[in-house]
């Protein structure tokens, strides 16, 4: 047993940063995190049949007014009460119609559960000041210095340009 374990520390090595990850648009599209580097991120689970569903108004304000200080990226996912049903085409479509986001969409992920994306496992675990654990609802905020490391996490109810926010970028 002792042999599995250190075999498997010499091969899995956890992330440091949120750098470490590679992802999709919402287009299909890779895209590596650590082109960010150097620059705050807003990292956010969305989804647009949920009462949050308007916050992606003020992420794209968030965005606009503060885009030399964070990139805000979202990150549609279907985990809390099917509010995500729609393809990622759709999804794209309706958050550009409704609420003009331009800021970067993920592909669809999972934030939670055995399927959890590896990105929302770091995100979960990372020690910061505010708490760790499985996301409770869409919208939920993580907020990544210049260094790729997680340093306030915020849940759904604290709307993006609330000064818990600003005040932090």
């Amino acid at each position: 047993m002792k042999i599995l374990a250190l075999l498997f520390a010499l091969f899995f090595v956890a992330p440091s940063s949120v750098y470490e990850f590679k992802l999709k648009t919402i287009d299909g599209k890779n895209f590596n995190l650590a082109k960010y580097r150097g620059k705050k991120l807003l990292i956010v689970n969305t989804a647009s049949k949920c009462g949050y569903t308007p916050q992606y108004a003020e992420l794209q304000k968030l965005a606009d007014e503060y885009k030399d200080k964070v990139t805000v990226i979202g990150f549609p996912e279907n985990n809390f009460a099917g509010q995500e049903p729609g393809s990622n085409s759709e999804i794209k479509q309706f958050c550009q119609k409704n609420y003009g986001v331009t800021f970067p969409l993920s592909e669809k992920v999972s934030v939670k559960g055995d399927d959890i994306a590896p990105l929302f496992k770091y995100l979960t675990e990372a020690p910061n000041p505010d708490f760790t654990g499985d996301i409770k609802w869409n919208f939920e905020k993580f907020l990544i210095d210049e260094n790729g490391k997680l340093i306030h996490r915020y849940r759904s109810a604290v709307k993006p340009l609330s000064p818990e926010i600003t005040n932090a970028l």
